[in-house]
């Protein structure tokens, strides 16, 4: 079987000057899940090592950065799903973990709960081997300009990643700082199965990016999920059709999706959408907006 991966740097407008970093970046992560895929290990292990370079890249708005509370803080979201159980996990307002997928992955791994949020999250991630870092670590001198110049409508993305692996398995991971200036415990759509992130075998992986809070109301990842398992349109249709519902609800952003067959798909209504992808032995290519 064919293996798949792609991946997204968040749905928005990059400020100017930044589309360069935000693409090697993206090349990175592609690099470091193909090549899981090509070693023969899982879609889930590949989207999370996927996320992770993201997380660890400061040009995103995940892990190492991320936009700002509205009192200057940092409080992180982020899930997991793989397609041939529907396992989840996912955590949500947590601060000090350096790398929110591999909490949430620890989430999943141990099975017992779904989503795990704020401080009983962190200790979650301690308990399980995942690495802390202080809770102000992700806060920059920037991005405090930024919260405090009123002027936040420049991108700083949400990641996220879905790979199809050699055994046909799909798997999806989101991972967010969430937006500039929102109130502590806001919780947007990354966190969320099914609004921003889904996946099963016999269908499709998603990952979503943009208005969290339109994206929730209309569960955005399994919306894409229902219309091609209830309807059997191709992958591109259901993707457009979900975000045409997206926008009649008055929300803006963007996906990516791989399908049960290999195909892949990112489309997005926001002026771009950082992203990157491998098919087979194809090259690596990456993109921000669109054409």
């Amino acid at each position: 079987m064919t293996i798949a991966l792609i991946a997204h740097g968040g749905a928005g407008n990059w400020r100017p000057g930044s589309e360069q970093d935000a693409l090697q970046g993206m090349r990175s992560s592609v690099e470091a899940g193909r090549a899981i895929l090509r070693a023969g290990g899982t879609a889930l292990d590949a989207v999370c090592a996927t996320v992770v370079v993201l997380e660890d890249d400061p040009v995103f708005n995940a892990g190492r950065v991320a936009a700002l509370t509205a009192d200057g803080g940092v409080e992180h979201d982020a899930s997991v799903m793989e397609g041939t159980t529907r396992f989840v996990g996912a955590v949500a307002g947590v601060e000090g973990v350096r790398n929110p997928v591999r909490a949430a992955r620890a989430v999943l791994r141990d099975g017992h709960h779904v989503l795990l949020v704020g401080k009983w999250a962190r200790q979650f991630a301690a308990d399980h081997g995942v690495e802390l870092c202080d809770p102000d670590w992700p806060v920059t001198d920037e991005q405090r300009a930024v919260l405090a110049s009123g002027d936040l409508g420049w991108a700083a993305g949400t990641v996220g990643a879905v790979a199809r692996d050699a055994r046909g398995r799909l798997a999806a991971a989101t991972s967010t700082g969430g937006t500039m200036g929102k109130r502590r415990g806001r919780v947007g759509d990354s966190p969320l199965i099914g609004a921003g992130t889904w996946a099963d075998d016999d269908t499709v992986a998603v990952s979503c990016t943009g208005d969290g809070e339109a994206i929730i109301r209309i569960a955005m990842a399994h919306e894409v999920e229902a219309l091609v398992r209830l309807r059997g349109i191709g992958l591109e249709e259901a993707c457009a059709e979900a975000l045409r519902e997206l926008d009649r609800r008055g929300g803006h952003g963007g996906l990516i999706a791989v399908s049960a067959a290999g195909e892949i798909a990112a489309q997005f209504s926001s002026p771009g959408m950082t992203r990157g992808w491998r098919v087979g032995d194809g090259p690596v290519e990456t993109a921000v907006g669109g054409g």
